[in-house]
């Protein structure tokens, strides 16, 4: 899919920045971001691949004093390999760093740490176990993504989520097959499946999802169904007319000025000599006037 972006109109709600972030995910995000505020479990962000910003833009709502957002993505750059190039080539031609930037901005004061090149550095900027929460939505290539995965336990800290994003589109296989292939034979724990992403731990999964069953099936908007797989307790969530969390609007939203009400119209001179004149004589000398008049 590639998606233009209109330098011209500055975003004013989450849904103006182009990018696919569906109303059920940005639920989960912010569920599960809250949740770490609340169990005061601090860590950095990191996000491998942006494309506009939608989601980086959610992410750094839930950036507290201390702690470091990373983000990660070629944007105009050159890719590793003629594949990857390709990929972004058909993709994300669109893509460029000012245009995140700028869409990034209209939310926050600050950018966050921007990284331009492919995913497989990020190790070498950010330190291991220093992070709580790493969204990876970067390449779709197999070998791209088994490295973004390891790339991910390395820097969580412990009790930290990852989210997999295109885990089942059928224009990725490379992502479903380096997904499972984590959750099988690399300790990968699903706490959950959305339409598009999949969300997981290396941690105790079981009393993290506990709650989040509960807050989904406290809601008539999601269907919800649990199954078993491998050992895996996997919970299946899909939108039923979900709307998305509220979110601040940007900078860029001004309250148009309130419009001006007409003045009404100055009556001409001699309409209001006849006025005073009518106010001011006694009845009978007006009446006359006017028999005179007509």
């Amino acid at each position: 899919m590639t998606a233009a972006h209109d330098t011209a109109r500055r975003p004013i709600h989450l849904d103006d920045v182009p990018g696919w972030f569906p109303p059920l995910d940005r639920l989960l995000f912010t569920w599960l971001l809250e949740r770490q505020a609340r169990q005061e479990l601090h860590g950095d962000l990191v996000e491998l691949g942006v494309y506009l910003g939608k989601s980086a833009v959610l992410l750094g709502r839930h950036l507290r004093e201390a702690e470091k957002f990373t983000v990660c993505d070629l944007f105009e750059g050159d890719a590793p390999d003629e594949r990857n190039q390709a990929e972004a080539t058909k993709s994300y031609a669109s893509l460029t760093r000012r245009a995140f930037e700028e869409n990034y901005l209209s939310f926050h004061d600050e950018l966050p740490r921007v990284v331009q090149g492919p995913s497989s550095v990020i190790s070498t900027e950010v330190a291991p176990r220093t992070c709580r929460f790493v969204h990876i939505d970067a390449s779709h290539l197999y070998e791209h993504v088994y490295g973004d995965i390891g790339a991910a336990h390395e820097l969580l800290l412990p009790g930290g989520i990852v989210v997999l994003d295109d885990f089942r589109s059928e224009h990725t296989p490379g992502v479903s097959v380096a997904a499972w292939e984590a959750v099988l034979n690399r300790g990968l724990r699903p706490l959950c499946l959305s339409t598009q992403k999949l969300y997981g731990t290396w941690g105790d999964p079981e009393p993290l999802q506990d709650e989040l069953l509960a807050m989904l099936r406290g809601r008539t908007d999601i269907a919800l169904s649990v199954q078993e797989a491998a050992g895996h307790r996997l919970v299946r969530a899909k939108s039923k007319g979900l709307k998305a969390p509220d979110f601040p609007c940007s900078r860029h939203d001004v309250e148009d000025p309130p419009e001006a009400v007409p003045a009404a119209p100055k009556p001409a001179p001699h309409s209001r000599a006849r006025r005073l004149a009518a106010d001011l004589l006694p009845p009978l000398v007006t009446r006359a006037v006017r028999r005179a008049r007509g």
